[in-house]
């Protein structure tokens, strides 16, 4: 498909913005403000938190998108919350717009022991699989860059036998800088299994379907992101880009579909958007890709509908993100409108926005697009708690897991019962279901 017009109008309804709380990101210190080609003062070269003015819709976004930086947070004047280097910062303001550096506390990054390891993912799986053994079952898919077992955890009442029943996947820390994400897969298990046979409602959902839980596709950068006095920032994955120095790979810019196609990621290796050398590059997105083609059973896709928890905005996004356009090659305005409808009743439970992917900035080679174009799977992207900088940004407290994690536990349980036929939300279940 063609890369969008860059001078063509982004759809303006839906579109999120989060207002900040305090003036600055965690806990930091207002450096200084910089007008159009001006330089960003730092003290060596790693990627910091600045403020970024002028963007006025999807298409200024996705401009700034453009150069390489992440952007983590659209507020609700239109500023945006960036992390990016100092040429970076260089680019985005040689484009025109205004650029304010903020310097991270020591404080506020110190990495919390409340946040669930790697290493205690796995034993909590292992627990899980010991305590209920009739609906839970873990298997191996693949290992990480760094030799690390990557896990699919299946709650079903036969979990060892593979069933005609549908399927729902949840994947979980894509990114390593978003720890909150690992314990909405540690809530989603303990909620499966402790309410089973107790609760009505999640029995009848256990009993009926086949349901993953990958809670952490990217071990090698959590326990990076965590393995310093400070948390590290680490977007990536850890493994070796050949001719580069710079290690790691955006896992959410390294699917197949529309790999690099529409400037909605970065083709550098130092960038915290590279999208890597070539679709499914990175270990870990391979593997997991491999998995979910395996579910594919006599040439029908088995899962019928996922969620990829990231964070943090407070967002329900669902497919596309390489075009503006709702109605587009591969999706049909029945799809378009099931995406909607069931991405609106998830938000109207957890109190979050729900919008296309685009309507923020164009992305390319995202878990979401893949999903559906590729396999068929009705999916949506979670950018979970919190709205604001103010509230942790990527860090948040672990007192507030509690209730962010509950908070999405209606609408987890509201993707399971429309996985049997997700058509159903707009009344075309006998077009589509059969």
């Amino acid at each position: 498909m063609p890369s969008p017009h860059p001078h063509s109008t982004a759809p303006r309804r839906r579109l999120a913005f989060r207002k900040s709380l305090v003036p600055i990101a965690l806990g930091t210190l207002l450096i200084g403000t910089l007008g159009a080609g001006s330089a960003v003062a730092s003290q060596d070269d790693d990627p910091g938190l600045v403020r970024v003015s002028g963007a006025e819709n999807a298409v200024d976004r996705t401009e700034i998108a453009r150069t390489g930086v992440s952007i983590d947070l659209v507020e609700d004047d239109g500023t945006l919350l960036v992390t990016a280097a100092p040429d970076d910062v260089d680019e985005i303001a040689d484009l025109g717009y205004e650029v304010t550096e903020a310097g991270p506390s020591a404080e506020a990054m110190h990495p919390d022991d409340g946040y669930t390891s790697y290493p205690e993912v796995v034993e909590h799986v292992d627990g899980l699989v010991a305590e209920h053994p009739g609906l839970v079952h873990s298997q191996v898919y693949g290992q990480s860059y760094e030799g690390r077992d990557l896990l699919a955890v299946r709650i079903s009442d036969d979990p060892t036998v593979d069933q005609d029943k549908p399927e729902v996947l949840f994947t979980h820390s894509q990114h390593a800088r978003e720890p909150l994400t690992v314990e909405m897969a540690v809530r989603i298990m303990d909620m499966l299994t402790e309410g089973y046979g107790s609760d009505e409602r999640i029995t009848e959902l256990v009993d009926t379907r086949e349901i993953w839980v990958v809670p952490n596709s990217n071990p090698d950068g959590t326990e990076y992101d965590r393995s310093g006095d400070t948390w590290q920032n680490w977007r990536k994955t850890r493994g070796a880009n050949e001719g580069s120095e710079a290690l790691g790979t955006d896992m959410n810019r390294n699917w197949a579909h529309e790999w690099g196609c529409c400037g909605g990621s970065s083709g550098d290796p130092g960038s915290m958007t590279y999208r890597g050398q070539a679709p499914e590059s990175a270990t870990e997105v391979e593997a997991l890709a491999d998995f979910v083609r395996s579910r594919e059973v006599g040439g029908e896709q088995q899962i019928t509908t996922a969620i990829d928890f990231h964070t943090y905005g407070e967002l329900v996004l669902w497919p596309f993100g390489y075009t503006y356009d709702e109605v587009a090659d591969g999706m049909n305005q029945d799809e378009y409108d099931t995406h909607e409808a069931l991405g609106e009743l998830m938000a109207d439970s957890n109190g979050y926005t729900p919008q296309q992917s685009s309507g923020l900035y164009i992305t390319d080679g995202s878990i979401n697009d893949w999903l559906w174009a590729d396999q068929g799977i009705v999916n949506f992207t979670f950018e979970m708690y919190p709205g604001s900088p103010g509230d942790g940004g990527f860090y948040p407290p672990s007192d507030v897991i509690g209730e962010e994690t509950a908070r999405n536990e209606e609408p987890v349980l509201q993707l399971l019962d429309y996985a049997d036929c997700p058509y159903r939300i707009i009344g075309e279940e006998e077009t589509y279901c059969g």
